[in-house]
């Protein structure tokens, strides 16, 4: 049985450069060229006949997942990097950063950082097989990297739900004519006709800003971030309903998800160009055009426009969340993930900007409404989109089949967003403990614990004051915690790994390697080697010199000093996992501190084994894996038996 897998394996024309490779790691010092394999595949039951049996066995009881089409991969990446963030985060964080003025940082990290990282989280996973933590066996020592991200994801999906669970509630209320944010419902009445008057004494409310701080939110009720409030049970409901969807989106698993993206993807976009055409056609959109569009210079001296940017660029991307290396790690091993990369992330640049004109058209007409600048026509926050956008659909004819169909956008786009962040969490800890994948209802059990806890500790954002502790996670969770964490995954897999070994790999996975993939992946390692990591330690420098001075707030409320520095604690709980688990890392190791630290970045023996699903378990050769150069005797007796084998064979 033994020699029949192995000769199977060996006699593969897929495997046959693998084989080489192995042979080459395996047997260092060695120097036979001709037959290589043949005489390695004979002494391996001879050597221990009992060792390799039981290692390989459970491979084929826990098989790994595949995507199911050819453009699964692409369209479920796009469905998840094309989501909330580019509808609701980025319009307001140009708005909060003074227009167009963000677009000019939100470029140069998006070419400098997003796109190399992006391309370096797809093509490990892609490589290794495996979620953000296993996949780290190719260097032991920053596997801390991994854990770090887990903390990110779960930090996102804490939050992120919560906005979905905003959707359902906006969805719920649709389901009435008139919306009960315009100015023909009843109660807004005596408010739509004071706005003008309102507006020469001071800043008026309009019925969208009411219904969302009052109706929704409940912020009214609420002195900050110490006066939380009782939970609002409407949305607690929609918060328990988003994630029982949750739930049974992740029980199907990534098959069922890739045919759902087909719709998701471009439904969206629908939505949108109707929603620029209706705004076009308003009194004052070209203000909130110009807005949008002209920079303010003096706020690129800002290091709140720097860090927005890049946060931005990481959470619209998904990168370093996880994510998007628990998604490759389910791809085919052959798969081109440059093209893929330069298609998610052109995809995800456009749609930010082409969401900004639907947000800034809608917001001048609402500043030349009220008569205001539109610099103050509406409080900045995650909540620009439930202002502004709220007030577009109401203004359309047939508004309430439009604003049904506007959150039902959002709501998918949320749920293949959320989807990936869940993956990466899931996708960490099967690969970690792989026998929760045998036993379906002990899987089943994992998620529902974990979407339960995370809808226990959501309840806190759904409170009167929930939108304090909302913005506070918001902004630090994805600030510089994440930016370190994409650092050290830069440099580890620069300076560590090696970007030689890195570029080859990509090479090896993409076998028929197109003229320009070879060409553009020269940036590609300019990046990572100079740009990328420079980029990133100027802006965190930057940062931490104006973190002290600069303060956080929403709306008119201004963070106390504890609650920035309970911020400053959550994004550093994120980026401590990288020197804990390197203590771990070398610890385990033995001899001197430079030999265990040339030790723990050195892959682990099942690194490289996992090129298809196909070839896995002929290939997993771990324990026979020898660390330094040695040398193997052969006798005749060898040669005889190799001989006896081949014509038993025949």
């Amino acid at each position: 049985m033994q020699d029949e897998s192995g000769k199977a394996a060996l006699g593969s024309p897929a495997v046959a450069s693998a084989t080489t490779a192995q042979n080459s790691l395996h047997l260092n010092g060695h120097n036979i060229n001709q037959n290589g394999h043949d005489t390695t595949a004979t002494p391996q039951p001879e050597f221990g006949s009992g060792a390799p049996s039981p290692t390989p066995s459970p491979v084929p009881v826990i098989p790994r997942e595949q995507w199911g089409g050819k453009y699964e991969f692409l369209l479920s990446c796009i469905g998840y990097c094309v989501g909330l963030g580019n509808v609701w985060r980025f319009p307001y964080l140009c708005y909060r950063n003074g227009g167009g003025v963000f677009l000019i940082p939100y470029f140069i990290m998006l070419f400098v950082t997003g796109v190399p990282l992006f391309l370096m989280e797809l093509s490990l996973g892609q490589y290794g097989a495996a979620g953000p933590i296993t996949v780290w066996k190719c260097c032991p020592l920053l596997k801390g990297i991994g854990i770090g991200m887990l903390c990110v994801s779960c930090l996102v999906c804490l939050y992120y739900n919560v906005i979905i669970a905003w959707t359902f509630y906006y969805l719920a209320s649709s389901l009435q004519s008139p919306l009960p944010w315009s100015c023909e419902a009843i109660a807004n009445v005596g408010l739509c006709g004071n706005i003008t008057t309102n507006s020469s004494a001071g800043r008026g409310l309009s019925p969208t800003e009411k219904f969302w701080n009052e109706r929704v939110l409940g912020v009214v009720n609420s002195e900050g971030l110490h006066d939380p409030g009782p939970v609002r049970w409407p949305l607690a409901l929609c918060l328990l309903a988003a994630w029982i969807i949750i739930f049974l989106c992740m029980l199907k698993g990534i098959r069922s998800s890739g045919k759902v993206v087909y719709v998701t993807a471009t439904f969206p976009y629908f939505v949108l160009i109707v929603l620029i055409i209706r705004g076009a056609t308003l009194e004052g959109s070209l203000q909130g055009i110009a807005f949008y569009l002209t920079p303010d210079w003096s706020r690129l001296a800002n290091a709140q426009v720097w860090n927005d940017a890049a946060s931005q660029v990481f959470y619209s991307l998904g990168i370093g969340v996880g994510g998007l290396l628990s998604m490759a790690s389910y791809n085919k091993f052959d798969n081109n993930v440059i093209r893929d990369t330069l298609i998610i992330t052109g995809g995800n640049c456009c749609t930010s900007f082409f969401a900004g004109f639907a947000i800034f058209s809608i917001l001048g007409h609402m500043a030349w409404k009220k008569g205001v600048p539109v610099g103050e026509v509406a409080d900045t926050g995650p909540g620009l989109a439930f202002v502004a956008y709220p007030e577009a659909l109401a203004l359309l004819p047939g508004s309430v089949f439009w604003s049904i169909m506007f959150f039902l956008m959002l709501f998918m786009m949320g749920i293949d967003t959320l989807f990936g962040n869940m993956e990466g969490i899931t996708t960490a800890v099967l690969d970690e403990f792989p026998h929760l994948r045998t036993n379906t209802l002990h899987k089943s059990l994992f998620l529902g614990t974990l979407c339960f806890c995370f809808y226990l500790m959501g309840l806190l954002l759904v409170t009167d004051g929930g939108i304090y502790w909302f913005t506070l996670i918001d902004s630090f969770s994805t600030s510089f915690g994440l930016i370190i964490i994409t650092l050290f995954m830069c440099m580890g897999i620069s300076f560590f790994y090696g970007v030689n070994q890195f570029c080859q790999d990509i090479i090896d996975m993409i076998r028929h390697c197109p003229p320009w993939c070879t060409k553009v992946l020269y940036y590609f390692k300019a990046c990572w080697v100079f740009c990328t990591p420079f980029l990133l330690l100027l802006i965190l420098i930057y940062i931490f010199m104006e973190m002290y001075n600069t303060s956080l707030h929403y709306g008119p409320y201004v963070y106390p000093r504890w609650g920035k520095a309970l911020g400053v604690c959550i994004g550093a709980t994120c980026c401590m996992q990288i020197p804990i688990w390197a203590i771990v890392a070398l610890c385990k190791e033995t001899g001197t501190l430079k030999d265990r630290f040339q030790k723990s970045i050195r892959p682990l023996n099942s690194w490289r084994v996992n090129l298809n699903s196909s070839i896995r378990v002929e290939q997993h050769m771990g324990p026979e894996r020898v660390e330094a150069p040695f040398t193997v005797t052969l006798t005749d007796m060898d040669f005889t038996a190799m001989r006896w084998d081949a014509g038993t064979e025949a």
